[in-house]
C-alpha cells in the first residue's frame, strides 16, 4: 500500500465525517469544552493548509483539502467568531493558535488581527504562564497572523525538552508529543526544513528511528504518525528502510474506511466486545459498518496520518518511493 493511498483514504474519512468538526452553540460558552470544539477544527484547518501548500492545484487531494479548509473557515463565520472570542477571553491563546492555521492558508480577518495585536502588546499577554512548547507555538502563531511576536524563537526553543538535547532514554509519550510540536512550529508545519537548527536535526536523525520503532511496537498510531511527520520535516530524511517499515505498519493499522485509531488497543477492544462473528469493521461498542471507532478516538490520528503522508510524498515524490524503499 503506498503512502499516497494512506493519505487518500485518511482524507476520504475526514471528508465523510466533516460534520464532526462543526462548531456547536457551546463554542462560545464559558463552560464550553475547547478540546471538543475549537481544537478539532483547528487541527483540521492546519492539516488542510499543509496539504494545499504541499500539492499542486491540479491534484485531487489539493482540491479536497481546499474544500475542507473552506468548510472549516465557514464554521468560524469568516473569522467573525475569533473577534467574538477576543472580547470574551482576551488573554486566551487558543483562538490565535487556531486562527494562525487559517491565516497561513490565506484566510484572514483584519479586525481580529488588529484587536489581537493590541492584546499581544500587554504585559499580561507576555507574562502568561505556559509550557515551553506552548509558548513557542504562540510566538509562531503571532508571526503567522501578522502580529509582532512577543518573544524570540531561540530563547523559547532552549526551554523545551527537545531544545535541551535530552538523554534519549528519557523519551516517553508526553516528551514525544512535545518534541513533534516543537518541530512543527520550527518548520511552519513541515514547510521549511531549514527551520530545524543543525544540532537538533542531527540529534533527531539519530534518535528518531528507535523512538518511532518503539511507538509502532506499542501501536501508538497517533504519536507514530506525528513522528513520521517530523521525519519528513527534517533537512535530511531517515534511512529509506526506516520509512518503509513504518509506513507499512501504519498502512496495516488503517481501517478500510480510512480511519486510524489513536492506539491499537482500541481495535483489540472492539474485537473483544463484538465477538469473532462481528467482522473487521466492528467498533469499540460492538457496532458494525463503516465507523469502527468513535470520532473522538480516531479523528486526530487520521488527520496526522494524512499530514505525515502528505509531507512524505512531497519530500520524496510517489514515483521515487519504490526506488528508495518507501512502499509504492
Amino acid at each position: 500500500m503506498s503512502v499516497r493511498r494512506v493519505e487518500e483514504a485518511a482524507l476520504d474519512w475526514v471528508d465523510a465525517h466533516r460534520d464532526g468538526f462543526t462548531l456547536g452553540e457551546d463554542a462560545l460558552a464559558a463552560e464550553g469544552q475547547v478540546n471538543r470544539t475549537w481544537k478539532p477544527l483547528g487541527e483540521l484547518a492546519q492539516v488542510c493548509a499543509s496539504v494545499t501548500a504541499s500539492t499542486p492545484p491540479s491534484d485531487p487531494l489539493h482540491v479536497r483539502a481546499s474544500e475542507l479548509l473552506d468548510f472549516a473557515w465557514q464554521q468560524t463565520r469568516g473569522g467573525e467568531l475569533f473577534a467574538l472570542m477576543q472580547s470574551l477571553e482576551p488573554f486566551a491563546t487558543y483562538p490565535l493558535e487556531v486562527y494562525a492555521a487559517f491565516a497561513s492558508a490565506g484566510h484572514r480577518h483584519p479586525g481580529y488581527e488588529a484587536s489581537a495585536a493590541v492584546v499581544a502588546r500587554t504585559r499580561g499577554w507576555r507574562l502568561t504562564e505556559q509550557y515551553p512548547t506552548r509558548r513557542l507555538g504562540v510566538i509562531e502563531a503571532e508571526r503567522r497572523s501578522g502580529i509582532r511576536p512577543h518573544g524570540r524563537v531561540p530563547q523559547a526553543l532552549d526551554r523545551t525538552w527537545l531544545g535541551g538535547l535530552p538523554e534519549p532514554w528519557t523519551f516517553e509519550r508526553a516528551a514525544g508529543y512535545a518534541l513533534t510540536h516543537v518541530v512543527f512550529h520550527l518548520t511552519e508545519w513541515g514547510r521549511t526544513a531549514r527551520g530545524v537548527p543543525p544540532d537538533l536535526a542531527d540529534y533527531l536523525l539519530h534518535w528518531l528511528p528507535p523512538w518511532l520503532d518503539t511507538c509502532l511496537d506499542a501501536r501508538m498510531w497517533d504519536l507514530s504518525c506525528e513522528l513520521l511527520a517530523v521525519a519528513a520535516s527534517l533537512p535530511r530524511l531517515p534511512e529509506p528502510a526506516v520509512l518503509d517499515d513504518a509506513w507499512r505498519r501504519v498502512a496495516a493499522a488503517q481501517h478500510p474506511s480510512g480511519a486510524i485509531p489513536e492506539e491499537g488497543a482500541l481495535q483489540d477492544a472492539a474485537e473483544s466486545a463484538a465477538g469473532p462473528a462481528a467482522g473487521p469493521s466492528a467498533g469499540p461498542a460492538g457496532e458494525t459498518g463503516t465507523d469502527p471507532y468513535a470520532f473522538t478516538d480516531c479523528y486526530h490520528s487520521t488527520l496526522m496520518a494524512a499530514f505525515a503522508a502528505c509531507l512524505t510524498t512531497a519530500r520524496l515524490g510517489d514515483a521515487d518511493h519504490t526506488r528508495q524503499g518507501v512502499p509504492g
